[in-house]
Order: structure tokens, then C-alpha cells, then sequence
């Protein structure tokens, strides 16, 4: 107890202060953080939600969403989703020391899933365009105009896919800042000097 006031003692209030300042921004980027991983959690399970209960029966036929493959990715891209961003808000929240591996492995995997979600969401929008539009050259009709309720349901999972992908998006700064920030490169070796024959002119 005595070390400790004496370090804090020999410290001035300019330095004080600093510390005082990084450790309120580092509770508000874990605070922030936590959030934007729990956040998602209700975003892909409402995606995937809309998405697995979404078919329609006329007298035009049926259509389900797994009939294109397109859509069952975004299904399963969201619950790979969901469940990362619950374990990642729950080892975010714990208030443990930052350690490198850590940090490279969250810098990693927010990469890999904000990809992921995004290929999605992409791939999806995509396929929605031709069952709006169709495509002549590849006499792809328009479906939309016979299947209006499940288009309309296919538009709501994407959007809110693409509000994940933005959250994913800002982990994804966060986890590198935080990464970049605290630890640095690691030191390159020297190379040994490379030898060039001299040819006589």
C-alpha cells in the first residue's frame, strides 16, 4: 500500500489526469464494444427468422426460400453470426487484461464474419434484383410480381442483414484500433546483403 502511494505521489497531476482519461476511454470502447456484439444477436436471428418461415403457395406454384441457394446461405451466414456475436459479447464484457493473441484472434474472426454476412447479404441482393427485374438474356422471368409476399419478406431479411454488416463493419475498426494500438509490429529480421557479380567492361 505504501509503494503505491509513493509511485502515485511522485506522479504529477498532468500525468494523473492522462490516466484518468485513457482508462474512462478504454471502459467507454469496451462499453461500446460489448454493445455492437450484442447488437447483431437480434439482428441475424430476426434475418434468419424471416427467412426460414418464408414461402409462398398460389396458384401460380410455391415458392420456399430454399429453393436458391442463395437464400439458405443468408440463413446460414446469419445463425454463424448470431452465435459469434453472443460468445465474442460475452468475452468482450469480461473486464480481463488484453492480450495479444486475443487481440489478433478477435481482430481475425471480426474480419472473417463481417465477409462472411456481407457475401450474404451481396449474393441475396443480387438474386432478389432478377426475381424483381428478371433477365431477358438468360430468359429469366420476373417472379416478384407473382410472389409480392415472399419478396417482400426476402427485402426485409436483407436489410436488416446489411444493418449487421454495418456493425460488423465498425467491430472490425474497433478490434484493429484496439490491436494496432497496443501492440506493435513485429520487428523485422535484418536480411543479409545481397552479392552482385562485377563483370569487367
Amino acid at each position: 500500500m505504501e509503494k503505491t502511494s509513493v509511485v502515485e505521489g511522485a506522479r504529477s497531476p498532468m500525468q494523473m489526469k492522462m490516466v484518468d482519461e485513457l482508462e474512462g476511454n478504454t471502459n467507454t470502447l469496451r462499453t461500446a464494444e460489448t454493445f455492437l456484439r450484442l447488437l447483431p444477436v437480434g439482428l441475424c436471428v430476426s434475418a434468419l427468422v424471416l427467412m426460414l418461415k418464408n414461402s409462398q403457395q398460389n396458384q401460380y406454384g410455391s415458392v420456399d426460400y430454399t429453393d436458391l441457394g442463395a437464400f439458405k446461405y443468408l440463413v446460414h451466414a446469419n445463425g454463424i453470426c448470431a452465435g459469434y456475436s453472443l460468445f465474442s459479447a460475452v468475452i468482450s464484457a469480461m473486464p480481463r487484461p488484453s492480450t495479444m493473441p486475443r487481440a489478433w484472434t478477435f481482430f481475425l474472426l471480426d474480419q472473417v464474419l463481417t465477409y462472411i454476412i456481407l457475401a450474404a447479404g451481396a449474393v441475396s441482393t443480387e438474386v432478389l434484383y432478377l426475381a424483381e427485374n428478371g433477365n431477358t438474356a438468360t430468359t429469366w422471368s420476373a417472379a416478384c410480381g407473382s410472389f409480392g409476399q415472399f419478396c417482400n419478406k426476402v427485402t426485409a431479411s436483407i436489410a436488416i442483414t446489411f444493418v449487421a454488416v454495418l456493425c460488423y463493419a465498425l467491430l472490425s475498426l474497433i478490434s484493429s484500433y484496439k490491436l494496432f494500438t497496443k501492440y506493435e509490429a513485429p520487428a523485422c529480421r535484418p536480411t543479409a546483403p545481397i552479392e552482385v557479380a562485377a563483370f569487367p567492361g
